[in-house]
């Protein structure tokens, strides 16, 4: 089969297509936005369409207020340490897409998985266990508290048939409202700094004689990579994020029990009727779709310099719904993705340099990232577009490479068909 006629080549142009068409838009927006601000002017347009492009690598401003351009290791450090969550909520959704459910619970279960791992990591004394255990501990807490709230709406959708949106949306909601009781009743709320009001301590904070200190608690480890990326929050969390979703990608593709959650997913009944236990699968795939998204929740809070705001009952972490865009964008694949969050965490970036080296504000990028979702959520049409036109092109190309019929060979056609004809008469 020819490369280009290949599903998975069609779904990646598909992406790749709804990509070009966000930035084409937010490029446009930023055009306008600057020809009707006098205070923008045209080469303020330009350069706002150029950090909409090529922001990642833009190093500021020199001495004469020109941009200037280059590797930047603070903005692509920082680009992959917020692109860590995006894959882990990313994951979640995808797989929850590819055994038939939509887990739009990813924001609860975020919000559960933050809960536990700050609650284990900052309540065990330092020096009561070692540091890299604590951690431990509290990522696989938070990963185990993620999916006993994911596999809530598991368990309504297997046994009482309720559409699992409903009982997401409800769970996120009471998650928002225990995760606020439970910290607004704990020690956990940073009076050390004065300035603080409603944050939790950040883990790097550790229990000594009773007293939180600074320095004294668990941070992820970065393996280097802060010297590859001088000045930015990288850590190690991104290569677990990596690795979870390699993992995913073979439980799903390589596996018995991907098999199934997939069969479950494509006809539930039809594979209760070949002996697969639909309802088990069901509440299985909701709880290691919550585990994903808490994991998520754990690696940015364990980072040791994240701060977690504890009064969520009026929102909801955004973290938990940009898993939707970046499952879409990466059209529920694994592996897809890891490049799908690294580009939304790239449109974040990019968004902050807008802020900070010229007139326009970060929420352009929320008009990129729109049209991106909502693009891809057409993907199926955009994928049919492209090889329709393939077909036809092809077909075209046949006709013209065909010879056309002798003269001979169609007068002696005609004949025989008139004597036929006659025959018949």
């Amino acid at each position: 089969m020819s490369f280009w006629k290949k599903e998975s080549t069609q779904k990646v142009l598909a992406s790749l297509i709804s990509i070009l068409i966000g930035l084409v838009v937010g490029a446009i927006v930023v055009l306008i936005v600057g020809i009707f601000n006098k205070s923008i002017s045209l080469k303020g347009a330009w350069e706002g369409i150029r950090l909409i492009f090529i922001g990642i690598l833009s190093t500021g401003r020199d001495a004469k207020g020109a941009l200037t351009w280059g590797f930047n290791p603070a903005s692509i450090g920082n680009m992959l340490f917020r692109a860590t969550p995006l894959v882990m909520t990313g994951l979640s959704v995808a797989l929850a897409f590819k055994t038939g459910l939509f887990n739009i619970g990813a924001p609860g279960q975020y919000l559960m998985g933050t809960l536990a791992t700050l609650f284990i990591a900052l309540s065990i004394p330092s020096g009561a266990l070692p540091g890299w255990l604590i951690w431990l501990l509290a990522f696989l807490g938070g990963i185990l508290a993620g999916m006993l709230w994911g596999a809530i709406p598991g368990l309504v959708k297997a046994f009482l048939n309720i559409n699992e949106v409903l009982a997401c949306i409800m769970t996120n909601w009471i998650a928002a409202n225990l995760v606020t009781w439970a910290f607004d009743v704990s020690k956990l709320k940073n009076m050390v700094e004065g300035t603080k009001s409603g944050y939790i301590y950040k883990t790097t904070y550790g229990l000594v004689d009773g007293t939180y200190v600074d320095g004294a608690g668990v941070a992820t480890t970065k393996l280097g990579l802060n010297k590859i990326f001088p000045g930015s929050q990288i850590n190690a969390g991104i290569l677990v994020a990596i690795l979870l979703a390699v993992g995913v990608y073979i439980l799903i593709s390589k596996t018995t029990l991907g098999y199934e959650l997939k069969a479950c997913g494509a006809n539930r009944h039809a594979a209760r009727y070949a002996g697969i236990h639909d309802k088990r699968n069901i509440v299985l795939s909701m709880a290691l779709s919550g585990g994903l998204a808490a994991a998520g929740a754990s690696l940015y809070f364990l980072s040791g310099n994240t701060e977690f705001f504890w009064s969520t009952y009026q929102s909801l972490p955004a973290a938990g719904f940009n898993g939707i865009p970046v499952a879409l964008l990466a059209l529920n694949n694994p592996l897809g993705v890891i490049f799908s969050a690294i580009f939304m965490a790239m449109l974040d970036v990019v968004g902050l340099q807008l802020t900070n080296l010229t007139a326009y504000n970060e929420y352009i990028t929320n008009v990129i990232i729109a049209v991106i979702v909502y693009l891809s959520a057409f993907s199926l049409a955009i994928r049919m577009l492209i090889s329709g036109k393939r077909k036809k092109r092809e077909k075209r190309a046949e006709d013209k490479a065909a010879p056309p019929a002798p003269p001979e060979d169609k007068a002696a056609g005609d004949k025989a068909e008139s004597a036929k004809g006659g025959e018949n008469a």
